[in-house]
């Protein structure tokens, strides 16, 4: 490929050699640089890809994307741009031959409910023949293909190689989740949206490498929504206006409001033993009734979500209630049988908004007691450890303190944080800093009619420590303790 196609998108410079070179591939990773690569420098948090320019030229790197200057031999060709981060993206596109352009791309941004709805939206589609690639927190599917998440939403080279994947694979849409720092770092630059979504907005992902304040948090997911045909949005959402004020797209809207396009009414709980979930009746730009088998009113939004879209693809009601049903994640209030007595789950709340949003619809179902057990993340803003622990203390009839990914702090430091939000509340609570030793508790100490939540984890199988992932999953610990209480 010549270089000059490769960056037939962008406005560059060249500053030294020419863009008429072929070259080999398309690397954003020094140590990945072969003869005849374009190595794009990206100026990360840890690392600034500027600095190994003397590393992929010895390598056999023939040009250079860079936003500042840089010393290279004179055989190197050396592209300038205003942002190497906006060019990979715009590069990966054309390398792997717009692969986005041949797919229908759905994507949804929001605090919470975005996995939960991506698997939703997925199996309805599937259910009438649309074969669907998936992209988010947990995994990548491509056909049969199951690829393990490490972002949210993955660097715009490995999208645009996942899109040209699902296209060979006959693939002919794809739904994603777009996190407000995939945006922010212009992983999806350059990707036209047939359907962008927007679930809702809570104060998350403010701090250290993350966003310096919530208006930033606001804008960055507000930029789906100038490159999407259509946008679907939450009206219910206090935030709604704030993030569609520069919005290009066409909008419809769903939630309980009567204001709503597509909207919720008659909302009931349903619970059996060993059950919990929702039924509702769909109103305005549909007309039918719906149960969803998990618990509450985000099950509803998400729900709502998933039919907003499927709504575009033509799809029949009676398949879209048979799909709802059956639609399940892995780590999103995945209920686990340990007893007749009390409930089990295992949930990916590991934010206060979402924590409170799960123990405010648990409550619903008036447990005998409602049992939280969670931990938080190291190196990450306290505050979420203070909200979390207000949350839990104000919410839960029982806490129990544990350790999540410690990564570099000292787990008791990060216990000791979240006790200074309990603080704040009469919630009673025990501190069990291992994690399998706090399971085990809450199983011993389970009452009749408890609902017992074991939040943070989710989906995840790892515990990070001091920089490294040690195998760890939650369904794994149940068993083990289940086996230990037995002996």
């Amino acid at each position: 490929m010549k270089l000059n196609k490769l960056l037939e998108r962008l406005e560059y410079t060249v500053t030294q050699g020419s863009d008429e070179i072929e070259i080999t591939t398309l690397i954003n990773d020094s140590r990945k640089v072969e003869e005849g690569s374009v190595f794009v420098c990206i100026s990360g948090a840890v690392v600034d890809g500027h600095d190994f320019v003397k590393d992929v030229t010895a390598k056999g790197a023939k040009a250079l994307i860079v936003e500042r200057e840089v010393e290279a031999p004179a055989d190197v060709t050396v592209i300038r741009v205003e942002d190497t981060r906006y060019a990979l993206a715009l590069t990966s596109a054309a390398y792997f031959g717009y692969p986005a352009e041949k797919l229908k791309v759905i994507g949804i941004t929001g605090t919470k409910g975005k996995t939960t709805t991506t698997y939703m939206i997925k199996s309805i589609l599937e259910d009438t023949g649309h074969k669907v690639g998936l992209i988010g927190t947990i995994e990548a599917i491509i056909g049969e293909k199951k690829i393990p998440a490490a972002n949210t939403t993955p660097e715009s080279y490995m999208i645009h190689k996942y899109f040209a994947e699902m296209v060979e694979a006959g693939c002919d849409s794809v739904v994603m989740e777009v996190s407000s720092q995939g945006l922010m770092l212009h992983r999806t630059a350059g990707i036209l949206f047939e359907i962008g979504i927007f679930t809702n907005l809570g104060k998350d992902h403010i701090g250290p490498n993350e966003h310096a304040d919530f208006e930033d948090y606001k804008r960055c997911k507000g930029m789906l929504f100038k490159q999407c045909r259509l946008g679907i949005a939450n009206v219910d959402d206090p935030y709604f206006e704030d993030v569609f004020q520069n919005a290009t797209c066409r909008t419809e809207t769903f939630g309980f409001s009567e204001k709503a396009d597509l909207r919720a009414t008659g909302t009931h709980l349903v619970s059996e033993p060993g059950y919990l979930g929702v039924a509702y009746h769909v109103s305005g730009l549909m007309n039918f009734d719906v149960e969803i088998d998990t618990p509450g009113t985000f099950s509803v939004y998400n729900s709502l979500t998933a039919i907003a879209v499927c709504r575009h693809f033509d799809v029949p009601v009676e398949i879209i209630k048979r799909a709802l049903k059956k639609a399940q994640v892995k780590g999103r209030i995945e209920m686990i049988k340990v007893s007749d007595k009390f409930t089990l789950m295992i949930d990916y709340a590991h934010n206060a908004m979402s924590l409170e949003s799960l123990l405010t619809t648990l409550k619903e179902y008036n447990p005998s007691r409602l049992v939280c057990l969670f931990g938080c993340g190291g190196n990450r803003s306290k505050d979420r450890r203070y909200e979390m622990g207000e949350v839990s203390g104000r919410l839960a009839n029982l806490t129990i303190i544990t350790s999540d990914n410690p990564r570099f702090e000292e787990p008791q430091d990060i216990i000791d944080d979240i006790k200074i939000g309990m603080a704040k509340t009469e919630g009673e609570y025990v501190e069990i800093c291992d994690r399998k030793e706090a399971i085990k508790y809450a199983i011993e100490h389970g009452q009749t009619g408890d609902v017992i939540v074991l939040a943070g984890k989710g989906h995840e199988d790892y515990q990070e420590i001091k920089g490294v992932k040690h195998h760890m999953d939650e369904r794994e610990l149940i068993a083990e303790v289940l086996e230990e209480l037995r002996g």
